[in-house]
């Protein structure tokens, strides 16, 4: 039998995929102010639907003639969310809108007219994410909160954390066939402290997690990359 290349690999190798985290799940450092710029309104209510949450100031603008002026308030957003056709708007335009008067602002673009040119125009003007209509609700939710997480504007609740890093200990130590007890005799961790914290009912020390890790085979730096895709 032939060994597969790279290529074949790489299409038979299933790639991880991170699951959209509940706002829910998430505090803010404060209010995040965010920007819908949508020649339809039915998309700007869609979108303020998809980010609701009592931490978010999310304002909507359908009307083109009022981006700039829009775009000029004093209001300083956190992130804007703009269709990158807009009636009698040039997308550079908004674009050089957006750099003078909101320059600590992300930018997500949607379109319904996806091209390569487009592309390239988004990436030169340094956005975010580049989205594509119809989306799914939940691809937008994500790309939001990944870009606000990156902004520091966003993290985990302490309680979801423990959850998250309960389940993958779980995960890990039920692949490799180990009993809280065998993990138990290898940490010296009580048996009911480690069923704690799988549950996600008590906080790890960062001694008591690599003694975990150890005995898993993992790095921590490997049991918080799998936090982040949970």
């Amino acid at each position: 039998m032939m060994p597969l290349d790279l290529d074949d690999r790489l299409r038979q190798t299933p790639r991880p995929v991170r699951m959209p985290t509940p706002l829910s799940e998430l505090q803010s450092s404060g209010d995040i102010r965010i920007l819908i710029l949508d020649d339809e309104p039915a998309t700007c209510a869609v979108i303020q639907a998809a980010l609701a949450s009592r931490d978010f100031q999310i304002e909507s603008v359908s009307d083109p003639m009022q981006v700039e002026a829009a775009l000029s308030r004093r209001n300083n957003y956190h992130l804007i969310i703009m269709d990158y056709v807009m009636p009698g708007l040039e997308p550079d335009q908004v674009f050089g809108w957006v750099r003078d008067n909101q320059p600590d602002a992300n930018i997500v673009v949607v379109t319904g007219y996806p091209s390569v040119d487009s592309a390239l125009n988004c990436l030169r003007a340094r956005t975010y994410d580049y989205l594509t209509k119809p989306f799914q609700v939940d691809q937008l939710r994500e790309i939001v909160i990944r870009c606000l997480e990156s902004k520091g504007l966003l993290r985990m609740t302490e309680e979801a954390l423990r959850e998250s890093l309960g389940g993958a200990i779980r995960e890990r130590r039920k692949s490799l066939g180990f009993t809280l007890s065998n993990v138990s005799d290898k940490t010296g961790v009580s048996l009911g402290y480690l069923s704690q914290i799988e549950l996600g009912k008590n906080s790890a020390s960062i001694e008591t997690l690599y003694r975990i890790c150890l005995a898993l085979g993992i790095k921590m730096s490997e049991l918080f990359q799998a936090v982040q895709r949970h």
